[in-house]
């Protein structure tokens, strides 16, 4: 099978700065949730309590200064410096409390923002295309959820908590120098804002494209160590441990190549951000200093600018914390969001209704399809598998055997024809209750890391015991799980690895059962199994079959000799059809194919 192309990333198609943006009108419905008042009214609160305590921050200063001056000019007047002192505690205090309050109030914000986010990626995962899923790693997938749901959490505190109080700081500080002094010392606050910010923007663009590296890196080791966790037995089977530890240290020097230059490229930065608040800083002081020598500014006056200085240092030095943040933030947000913007190449048809099943035949009329445009699978296919029937289908590997059943299941739509049941086109119905109708034992069973209830109920959330038991004795594995010492509570590994194909084969069956579905595929059911564990299973299969619509798919000619009609496939065309029998009569691809089987059970 050949999965359609990739297309190409979207990071090439759309310029950083228009995707920064889309991520960020992405975020504000997270952050602003509609109809939740009592989240919006968080927001609002939290909001408010920035501005209460950037507002009582820039007043402390003022408290310090007044109370200098007042220790200046009478040592034994204690009154006043005691009234200073006890109103700059208090003042401080309040700031902090101003602080606590909203991180209190914004946490559950935040939190619901995080889940909302994660849930919709993954609901929109799940609702892609299989060509989607088959040409993206799943290692991968997980570590741009995980980078972009930490993304979030991480600009939302720090757009709310550190971005806005620190402009509004910014703004108030300058404001209280202007009024208090003459404007060379805003100015001069000015100037070494901008040519701080300024510095900070470039080289933070600059080192953007080590950030990028260093994330791709990342995931590109993290995908190779969880793909080689998750085939360790083809690993062990080829004996090449070492060619993984190889290709898994190959993609972990990337990441140390990438990171090394990340991390240098952020001493540069971060030295000539301490160079220009130094300059900044000893400018002000100098003409402080002269104010007090010229009279004109007093010992308070020259301990408040150097106060809000300190305080101006602090919010400088997070700007550009907060500048590399939101940047790196934004390509890892950017990620999560791409994969929102990946569309379902079989979307549901506006206004389509839920299949109605009365008799449930099964008709394919003219298909054409290919995976690829240049390399058609199906050439003009069409049969018919009648209510309570079954109909096999046969023939070489790469025949379109396997695709027959995926556009079943609709994963794919026909690029010409149509498939209906009981007369309803598959695209004119929506997929869940198709899909619900349809039951199917494939070839490999995969199970998830869970108990064996678990994994049965998986076909019917919610059932009852009683109804997982009688499952379970009707696919004969009833005894063996009996026989397990934790019962229905047996925990069955990884994709399903602490059970034998036979037992795994049998839970696919007893999931059938539990469904109950009108149409059955039997996708190769029995072929990775051995003689002896396919005779006793075929006799599950012939009961699953029985009363209900069955398509099997098979490459062991010897399981469908019973089928009401065999359709030989051969290059994504129907070659022959008929019973067994008459297939055989025939002498053609069916008979061939039946006599080399039939050789190689007897040289075995």
């Amino acid at each position: 099978m050949t999965a359609p192309l990739d297309p190409p990333p979207r990071a090439e198609r759309t310029g950083s700065g228009e995707a920064s943006l889309r991520s960020l009108v992405r975020l504000l419905p997270f952050l602003w949730p509609k109809g939740s008042i009592a989240l919006r009214t968080r927001v609002a609160v939290a909001l408010a309590c920035i501005a209460g305590a950037k507002g009582v921050g820039v007043v402390v200063p003022i408290f310090y200064k007044q109370a200098v001056d007042a220790l200046g000019a009478d040592p034994s007047a204690l009154a006043v410096p005691v009234g200073a002192i006890l109103a700059y505690g208090l003042a401080r205090v309040t700031s902090y409390a101003f602080n606590q309050f909203r991180q209190i109030v914004f946490e559950r914000v935040e939190q619901q923002a995080i889940r909302r986010a994660a849930i919709r990626v993954f609901e929109h995962l799940h609702g892609l295309p299989l060509a989607f899923h088959l040409r993206r790693q799943t290692g991968g997938l997980g570590r741009s959820i995980e980078r972009g749901t930490r993304a979030m959490s991480s600009l939302l505190s720090i757009t709310l908590f550190n971005l806005i109080p620190t402009a509004l700081e910014l703004l108030l500080v300058v404001g209280v120098l202007w009024s208090f002094f003459d404007g060379s010392f805003a100015l001069v606050v000015a100037l070494t804002v901008i040519g701080y910010v300024i510095f900070t923007i470039s080289t933070t663009e600059w080192r953007l494209k080590f950030r990028k590296r260093l994330v791709e890196a990342d995931k590109q080791a993290s995908t190779r160590a969880v793909d080689s966790l998750l085939n360790f037995e083809t690993v062990k089977y080829f004996g090449n441990e070492r060619l993984e530890v190889e290709r898994y240290d190959a993609a972990l020097r990337t990441y140390e190549e990438a990171a090394v230059k990340s991390q240098s490229s952020l001493g540069v930065l971060n030295l000539g951000q301490s160079v220009i608040i130094a300059l900044g800083l000893t400018l002000l002081m100098y003409m402080a200093a002269g104010g007090i020598v010229d009279g004109t500014m007093s010992v308070g006056d020259f301990v408040l600018v150097n106060t809000y200085l300190m305080q101006l240092a602090q919010p400088l030095n997070m700007f550009g914390w907060v500048y590399r943040s939101v940047k790196q933030h934004l390509v890892d947000m950017h990620q999560m969001f791409e994969l929102l913007e990946e569309e379902s190449a079989v979307p549901d048809a506006p206004g389509a209704e839920p299949l109605a099943i009365s008799k449930g035949s099964v008709r394919f009329e003219d298909v054409h399809f290919g995976y690829d445009p240049r390399r058609p699978i199906l050439r003009g296919v069409s049969f018919e598998v009648p209510a309570g029937r079954t109909v096999a289908l046969v023939g070489p590997s790469g025949a379109g055997k396997s695709t027959i059943a995926r556009l079943l299941f609709r994963f794919w739509d026909p690029d010409a024809g149509r498939i209906t049941v009981d007369g309803q086109d598959l695209r004119e119905v929506t997929q869940d209750s198709l899909r619900k109708s349809v039951g199917i034992v494939p070839q490999d069973t995969v199970l998830f890391n869970e108990s064996i209830a678990y994994n049965l109920e998986y076909a019917k959330p919610g059932a009852q015991q009683g109804e997982l038991e009688e499952a379970a004795r009707m696919a004969a594995i009833g005894n063996f799980i009996a026989a397990t010492p934790d019962g229905w509570k047996t925990q069955v590994g990884e994709r399903g690895l602490k059970l034998s194909g036979g037992e795994k084969q049998r839970m696919a069956i007893a999931r059938v059962f539990l469904k109950a579905p009108r149409i059955v595929v039997l996708d190769e059911a029995t072929s990775a199994l051995d003689s002896a564990t396919e005779r006793e299973i075929q006799d599950n299969l012939g009961d699953v079959a029985r009363g209900r619509t069955t398509l099997v798919i098979a490459h062991r000619l010897s399981t469908v000799v019973d089928a009401h009609e065999i359709i030989v496939l051969d290059d994504g065309k129907i070659r022959e059809r008929g019973t067994h029998a008459a297939l055989l009569d025939k002498d053609g691809l069916y008979a061939e194919m039946w006599r080399r089987q039939d050789e190689e059970r007897e040289a075995a």
